[in-house]
């Protein structure tokens, strides 16, 4: 292999990484993925989006056959078997990670395993766990390492994995805590928050902001949270934590208020901290070659992905926006056709985002307060879920749709959808704003009856006239 000179050589198999090595083979380019962990996907297959999302799947099937199932006629008497729930998790996982590996199998992708560093322009030094080395000659180089649990600002944590946990650590609790302090009121503590809440726990969030899921449209992130608390979730908002310690019984979160106020401090079996995550950078040997980075640790790129350096691009969780899967594969594709000698672009906004709770919060484009904030004359039309025939028939009547478009063009500018399976019809949404698109334009397309997505199609109409069924 040290003979070989590779098209592309790609450090990190996540979604970024290994979407875009595909799409390079796909394009006629020689492509070698290095990848430090023993299987491929990156966090978002091994520890992240999969699993977490078999999990919550899972959780909301035993809490609808908790609570829901007798009111649709169906007397059980449901029984958790955790090990059994993780056992379906880990399999998800596995058939996750092994497609990767089979998609580079049928796209001849060399897949070298250890941690890859940049040693100099068009050369990635690969160390192998027994610390053997070998050398990855390359014409370009695609930094994918995308990124890992941030801390919390100024608080020392040591993680021990059971009692003082991260993200990677909650998808495996052995049994289930009987109280979990969760810090951090963004969508990945909320997510597992929410699944562990289900399963039995008493969970409390304690969030820096004075709201949750960050920078959501605030009537949705708020009608959110109410159905949060009606399920059992308490929040602790404006809060800022100053401590998380081990106790004898578990681990406590010690918060002042923002605003000024006494500290608080309480105990749970389980603290999970969940303040986001950093831009992975480490051992790249990015000084050494000198590609700088942002004052947030992320790798600086230009439009077309490249870094100071030619030769050298990045993409994915590893430089600048948002940090989610599909974002970090269009850019994949992007960088792929661009390499290729194709005009790879990414409409960066229009990239939707989706929080995997129950019921479901899916977004695309501005929200309400950025358009205010920017001066933009909007319409705002929306149509709540309990007028939606398919809510009422499946006992999923909680949220709404809303639209936000432009005040004399109708163009679409934002949707949110706050509801159950929001992650699937904020698609139609999206597909309408890559476009261009009009309220009018959705609201005149026939959707079948009766489906959930009418009420997107009545939240369109509510935005350029009125209405049907409301």
């Amino acid at each position: 292999m040290s003979n070989t000179t590779f098209d592309l050589v790609v450090i990190g198999s996540g979604p970024g990484g290994y979407v875009c090595a595909i799409k390079a083979a796909q394009l006629g380019l020689n492509v070698a993925v290095v990848e430090k962990r023993a299987t491929y996907g990156g966090t978002c297959l091994n520890v992240g989006c999969i699993p977490s999302k078999a999990l919550l799947h899972a959780s909301e099937m035993f809490a609808e056959a908790s609570h829901s199932f007798a009111d649709l006629g169906i007397a059980v008497e449901p029984r958790l078997d955790l090990p059994k729930m993780l056992a379906h998790k880990d399999k998800t996982v596995k058939a996750n990670v092994d497609g990767v590996a089979f998609l580079f199998k049928k796209n001849k992708i060399t897949g070298v395993t250890g941690t890859g560093r940049i040693t100099k322009p068009g050369v990635v030094e690969v160390t192998a766990e027994g610390g053997t080395t070998q050398t990855l000659q390359a014409k370009a180089i695609c930094i994918a390492t995308g990124s890992e649990v941030a801390g919390i600002p100024g608080v020392e944590l040591s993680f021990d994995g059971e009692t003082i946990i991260s993200s990677d650590h909650a998808i495996g609790l052995e049994k289930v805590p009987s109280s979990m302090i969760v810090v951090g009121g963004g969508v990945i503590g909320l997510e597992l928050g929410s699944v562990w809440s289900r399963l039995g726990a008493k969970v409390t969030v304690v969030e820096y902001l004075d709201k949750v899921l960050g920078l959501t449209d605030i009537e949705v992130s708020t009608a959110f949270q109410k159905l949060m608390v009606k399920q059992g979730i308490e929040f602790r908002l404006g809060a800022k934590v100053t401590g998380v310690a081990k106790t004898e019984g578990g681990a406590s979160v010690t918060f002042e208020p923002v605003k000024g106020g006494a500290a608080e401090t309480l105990a749970a079996d389980v603290v999970l901290v969940s303040t986001g995550r950093r831009a992975y950078t480490d051992g790249l040997g990015l000084e050494a070659v000198g590609i700088p980075v942002d004052n947030r640790g992320r790798v600086e790129i230009d439009e077309h992905f490249r870094t100071s350096v030619e030769g050298i691009y990045a993409i994915g969780d590893v430089v600048r926006g948002p940090m989610l899967a599909h974002k970090a594969e269009d850019e994949g594709i992007a960088l792929a056709e661009i390499l290729a000698g194709q005009s790879g672009h990414v409409n960066y906004e229009v990239i939707p985002s989706v929080v995997y709770t129950s019921p479901e919060v899916a977004s695309v484009g501005k929200t309400e307060e950025e358009l205010k904030a920017s001066g933009v004359a909007y319409k705002v039309g929306k149509f709540p879920f309990t007028a939606n025939g398919r809510g009422r028939a499946m006992l999923h009547t909680d949220g709404f749709v809303k639209f936000l478009a432009d005040a004399e063009t109708d163009r679409v500018l934002g949707c949110h959808i706050l509801g159950h399976g929001a992650g699937e019809m904020i698609h139609e949404a999206t597909v309408l704003m890559e476009f261009g698109g009009s309220s009018e334009d959705l609201a005149r397309t026939c959707h079948a009856h009766p489906t959930m997505s009418e009420a997107v199609r009545e939240a369109a109409l509510a935005t350029f006239a009125k209405p049907i069924h409301m």
